[in-house]
């Protein structure tokens, strides 16, 4: 999958011109990239458009208009765009109840050896989280993860079989099919 190039970048003054349009388009995008696993866990999987809004929003948000620190944001969030063969996703833990947000973090420890991708009866894919966001009393609300698929794991989930997104956690056990929009929105990330 492509990754963000500078000359993509615009300007401060460009971007707040335009950030309503480019709002609506990735809102409407991850519409078809958003998969909930339960009621407290939801996958929104990346590509080159997310991580360019992401990428604007940034340098919007913190004023950022030094071009080495520009490359800097670039270089962050390009290493979250997907490789051949995998599907990249920002994992949230939505937790409402603001009083007990550490002890429901803490009872999810471990989740990173519980989540998986099932494509029809043959494959399971780990996920494979990206290191730093948890140790062995703290976990991160947001965590980096992808699914990497060999070839014969890409064409059955550009098929038709079925595929789940699994959690298979002690303290929390759900399984949410990917269907339709959100199959075809992801499919099209696993060339053949």
């Amino acid at each position: 999958m492509q990754k963000v190039v500078l000359d993509e970048i615009l300007g401060l003054e460009r971007y707040e011109r335009a950030r309503t349009e480019v709002r609506q388009r990735i809102i409407e995008l991850k519409k078809h990239r958003r998969v909930a696993v339960g009621d407290r866990v939801t996958f929104v999987f990346e590509n080159h458009d997310t991580m360019l809004f992401q990428i604007q929003e940034m340098l919007r948000a913190e004023r950022i208009v030094d071009l080495d620190r520009v490359r800097e944001e670039v270089d962050v969030y390009n290493a979250l765009i997907p490789d051949p063969g995998e599907l990249s996703a920002t994992m949230l833990i939505e937790i409402t109840d603001g009083e007990r947000v550490r002890e429901q973090l803490l009872s999810l420890l471990g989740i990173g050896e519980c989540v998986r991708l099932e494509i029809t009866d043959r494959f399971v894919v780990p996920a494979q989280f990206e290191p730093g966001h948890s140790t062995e009393d703290k976990l991160s609300a947001v965590q980096y993860v992808r699914f990497t698929l060999d070839t014969p794991a890409r064409l059955a989930f550009r098929g038709d079989g079925p595929a789940r997104l699994v959690i298979d956690h002690p303290n929390y056990r759900h399984a949410t099919a990917i269907t339709g929009a959100v199959r075809a929105s992801l499919a099209h990330d696993l060339p053949s």
